[in-house]
């Protein structure tokens, strides 16, 4: 079959060196300099020839105790989750206040939006926020009151059915007239506009919109300020990720910062060029330039998407070719939309995951009210009830996303991990946590479990093949009929 994509074959000795796997000398040095700049302690990245890389330990850990707190190199926020929660767009904590997360959700909730019926990101984001425009955080927090006629076309048909709000309740409480008992014991970072004028995303503080604004949201901003040179294409492509795969926008974050990185790397060049010679020549080959930007990908790049996802349960084997090509055929569609509005000539060639998840305060605000002494309890429920009854079961729905962890991408399988991701309560952010599940010695591989290590050996087995390998764990070599 052939390519559906023409950069295939255009640029195709670029993209064979783009997608090469790292020496495990490059590697070593990598991840040794990102251990030593982001000043992890008591780790260490090595090379196995049989596992290839691999996080140990360097020094001893005890059971409980924090392994790792990784940050993410760039991360996205799931687009149906963004109706019920407001998060940093950076670090993904949560953002507002309580009574904001509250009724900003049970306001859209009473709509009936939906990202399921195929209204996208521009609808329950974009337009919901896109009067807010100001620079103090307390307008930010009054703009909600804003009219929603685009909104209202998107009402959902399958939403569940829950015990209604009086009218303006919800308004009033997302927009700050109303407030929720003993909710000043859950504060949050207020919520500061994109200075983009995109409407769209919103961060805890200056530092997350900067550090956004350089590293990836300068070119996916569609507000009046961005560095986009097509707005039109780039909400285009932004529909079009919506309605079939958020995981473009995800791949979208990584381009576009390589394209970033790949700019300043150019300058940098050129600025040194300048001190030797007053004529300046670039050479049209800048394919070093363009792979030291996309190294920090390149450490933990494995296969292409289409050529690695699972494959469906209700795809025969003997049909998974022209799955792969319905994939990749639907990537190069986006990637067309793409280029439209963020295209950078030196990185055409380039144009080609962890879970993300961050514990609610929600979820803490009820608990904290249940809990309390009576009768301090009964009048608090008083009003706590009626949106309690309103958010229904699914109140502590948590930020959900995905995201990349240059560190925790190196932590190998285990089905008899030593370690596993969790959240602590002091954990509020999108950065990926390890714990020791026991002890752990020093010089020993720090391992995680990719699966639910309690079920069966041929249902591990299966799942695990999705990974590209056969695990070899004590507990699979132990169970192997």
């Amino acid at each position: 079959m052939e390519s559906i994509c023409p950069i295939d074959s255009q640029f195709s000795l670029e993209i064979s060196a783009l997608l090469e796997s790292p020496s495990a000398h490059q590697q070593q040095e990598y991840f040794d300099n990102l251990l030593r700049t982001r000043q992890y302690r008591g780790l260490k990245v090595k090379h196995n020839d049989e596992l290839g890389k691999g996080v140990y330990a360097d020094s001893d850990f005890g059971e409980g105790e924090l392994v790792l707190k990784d940050k993410m190199l760039v991360g996205a926020q799931h687009s149906s989750n963004k109706i019920d929660c407001l998060v940093c767009s950076y670090c993904f904590c949560f953002i507002g206040s309580i009574e904001l997360q509250i009724g900003r959700r049970l306001y859209l909730q009473g709509l009936g939006v939906s990202t399921s019926n195929g209204c996208g990101r521009d609808t329950f984001s974009h337009n919901s926020l896109d009067h807010c425009q100001a620079d103090s955080s307390e307008d930010v927090d009054n703009c909600y009151m804003e009219e929603h006629d685009e909104l209202k076309e998107c009402i959902s048909s399958s939403s569940k059915v829950k015990v209604p709000l009086p009218e303006g309740v919800a308004e009033s409480l997302m927009n700050g007239e109303s407030s929720l008992p003993y909710s000043e014991k859950f504060p949050l970072p207020s919520t500061i506009a994109c200075s983009g004028g995109c409407g769209e995303a919103y961060y805890c503080s200056k530092l997350c919109a900067e550090s956004d604004w350089e590293s990836s949201h300068s070119l996916l901003c569609t507000g009046e300020k961005s560095e986009s040179i097509s707005r039109e294409a780039l909400s285009k492509f932004i529909q079009h990720a919506n309605e079939t795969n958020d995981i473009f926008l995800l791949a979208t974050k990584v381009i576009c910062f390589t394209v970033l990185r790949y700019k300043k790397l150019k300058t940098a060049h050129l600025r040194e060029q300048e001190k030797f010679t007053s004529s300046i020549v670039l050479k049209n080959d800048d394919l070093p330039l363009l792979l030291e930007a996309w190294k920090p990908i390149m450490m933990g790049y494995k296969k292409r998407w289409w050529d690695c996802i699972a494959l469906p349960d209700d795809v025969d084997s003997c049909d998974e070719a022209a799955f792969r090509a319905q994939l990749k055929e639907l990537a190069f569609t986006s990637l067309k939309l793409l280029k439209e509005a963020i295209f950078c000539k030196g990185c055409e060639p380039c144009i080609l995951q962890n879970d993300l998840v961050v514990a609610s305060p929600v979820e803490d605000y009820f608990l904290y009210i249940d809990d309390l002494p009576y009768p301090e309890k009964k009048n608090a429920e008083e009003i706590t009830l009626l949106f309690m009854d309103a958010l229904g079961d699914d109140y502590s729905i948590p930020c959900e996303g995905t995201a990349f962890f240059p560190l925790q991408s190196c932590m190998n399988h285990s089905c008899c991990p030593n370690a596993k991701a969790f959240k602590r309560e002091e954990d509020r952010d999108g950065q990926a946590t390890i714990i020791a599940l026991r002890p752990i010695s020093k010089q020993e591989e720090v391992t995680i479990s990719y699966i639910d290590e309690d079920l069966p050996f041929d249902e591990r087995q299966a799942l695990l093949a999705d990974y590209g390998f056969r695990c070899k764990c004590p507990k699979c070599s132990e169970e192997e009929p």
